[in-house]
Formats: structure tokens, C-alpha cells, sequence
């Protein structure tokens, strides 16, 4: 008999943070009738500025099967936080979690913008990706490498070797789910084996920081300029001091505006 779920959880904090915060996101997109366009990541929405979609594409799902096999996959893949012993562990989970979300983001772009361009395929410029797939296959692919002997298991009854799994799951989504981004997936794999083999490394909790501090404020000025939101409690004034970098709070009226002011030479919107 297995350990009961409690107990799992708490071995697994930050597995089961991300699978709560991704079902209580698909469950609020099904309530408000919320589209993949409104949250989903392209190449005609990032040309627009729309870099928070990196963020929102990653933790939204609009089909519940592929909510239902992300999470049985990242659910069993949250044992990366329990082996602390081979230099894996909480703290790395979620450092690289975040250069996942991000980094995979980033490189759907790219290779988006290469068929684009290169290969003329303009339909890559209105395909729009969502879901967390990209970390699940960025963590499947982590684990190949860290952990080949491992099994990944699907559904509480499909299991599979670790060392294959991405590139099986890959398959395997692209047949059950046909939407489903292969070049998302694709990403993830290829930001995964980076990590695995050391091509990005050292991430600690001060760049953990840096990166999340630097991820905030770009999602909070592109989520302003793209005028998606209303967030009237930001306001953006043209520069006007050649001074050093200010930032300064100010009360006005019932919310609260942040003020920013630098430029070496001539006036402009910050963003």
C-alpha cells in the first residue's frame, strides 16, 4: 500500500503548489469562459509587446485532458524534490522551474520566428501554445539525464522509462491531443537536456531572485502597455530628468501610482 496522499503532498510542496495553482487557473478559465487567444502565447501577440503571455500560456489549460495528463506527469516527476541527496531537491525544483517557464517560453518565440521567416510558413504566425507542458517536458528530460533509471508514471497506470520519456510523451500527447504544441513540447525538451547536461548551471537563490524580480516587472509593464488589463494603479510618466534611476510611491486618490523617471538624453515612456 502507498503512502497516504497527505503525506505525498507534503513531500512534494512545490509539485503540488504548481498543480494547484494550474487547476485553480483552468477551473477559473472554464468559469469566466475565457479563450486560449486571451492567455495563449504567439508570434503576432509577443511582436506586440503581449512578453506576459510567456507566464499566463504556461500555467493555463483550456482542454482538461491536457490539464489531466500535465499534472499526472508533473505529479510524478515531483520526485526531483525528494532526491536532495543527488544534488536535486526543493530548492533546485523550483530554481529551475522558473528558467524553465521562462527560457522555454522564450524559444517557442524563436523557433516560431525562424519558420516564419526562414521557412516562409506564416502559419506558425497565429499558432497559439498553452499549457505547462513545456516544464513537465523540461523536468522529463532533466530527470532523463539526472536519474535515467527513474519511471515516469501517466495516469496511475502507464508507466514509462525515464530515459525515453520525452520523446515517448511527445508522441504520445501528439496522438491523444492533436492541438497539442509539438514546438512547446519541443522547447521544453531542448531547455531540459541544457539544464541536465550543465549548459545552464549555477543557478542559486540569488539569481533565482534576480530572474523572478526581473520576470515581475516585465510581466507588469507589458501587461500595462498591451492595454489588455486595466490597471489604472500603474502610471508610466515621460522622462524628463537625465539623472540616475528614481522610483517613488505616491498616494492619488483611492489607489496608489508608481512614478519612474531616467534617460541619458532625451524624453521618453519607460516600459
Amino acid at each position: 500500500m502507498g503512502k497516504p496522499l497527505f503525506y505525498e503532498i507534503l513531500e512534494k510542496p512545490a509539485t503540488s503548489c504548481a498543480i494547484g495553482i494550474c487547476s485553480a487557473i483552468w477551473f477559473y478559465i472554464q468559469k469566466s469562459n475565457i479563450g486560449y487567444s486571451h492567455v495563449g502565447l504567439s508570434y503576432e501577440t509577443a511582436l506586440e509587446g503581449h512578453y506576459w503571455r510567456i507566464i499566463t500560456s504556461a500555467f493555463s489549460h483550456i482542454s482538461v485532458l491536457h490539464l489531466v495528463f500535465n499534472m499526472s506527469a508533473l505529479w510524478s516527476l515531483g520526485v526531483v524534490e525528494q532526491l536532495g541527496h543527488l544534488g536535486l531537491g526543493m530548492q533546485y525544483y523550483l530554481h529551475y522551474t522558473l528558467v524553465l517557464v521562462v527560457l522555454s517560453g522564450m524559444l517557442v518565440i524563436g523557433m516560431y520566428h525562424i519558420l516564419i521567416q526562414k521557412f516562409k510558413l506564416e502559419y506558425f504566425r497565429r499558432v497559439t501554445a498553452v499549457g505547462y507542458s513545456c516544464v513537465v517536458f523540461g523536468w522529463m528530460t532533466i530527470l532523463s539525464v539526472k536519474q535515467p533509471s527513474s519511471k515516469l508514471n501517466l495516469f496511475g497506470f502507464l508507466s514509462l522509462p525515464i530515459s525515453f520519456a520525452p520523446f515517448e510523451s511527445l508522441i504520445f500527447t501528439s496522438i491523444i491531443v492533436p492541438q497539442a504544441s509539438f514546438i512547446g513540447h519541443l522547447s521544453g525538451i531542448i531547455v531540459g537536456y541544457a539544464v541536465g547536461w550543465g549548459l545552464i548551471h549555477g543557478m542559486n537563490n540569488y539569481w533565482a531572485v534576480t530572474m523572478l524580480g526581473w520576470t515581475v516587472l516585465v510581466f507588469v509593464f507589458s501587461l500595462k502597455k498591451s492595454g489588455t488589463f486595466d490597471l489604472n494603479f500603474l502610471e508610466i510618466e515621460p522622462v524628463t530628468d537625465p539623472s540616475l534611476p528614481s522610483v517613488r510611491f505616491f498616494a492619488a486618490g483611492s489607489g496608489r501610482s508608481l512614478q519612474m523617471s531616467t534617460l541619458p538624453d532625451a524624453g521618453a515612456d519607460l516600459v
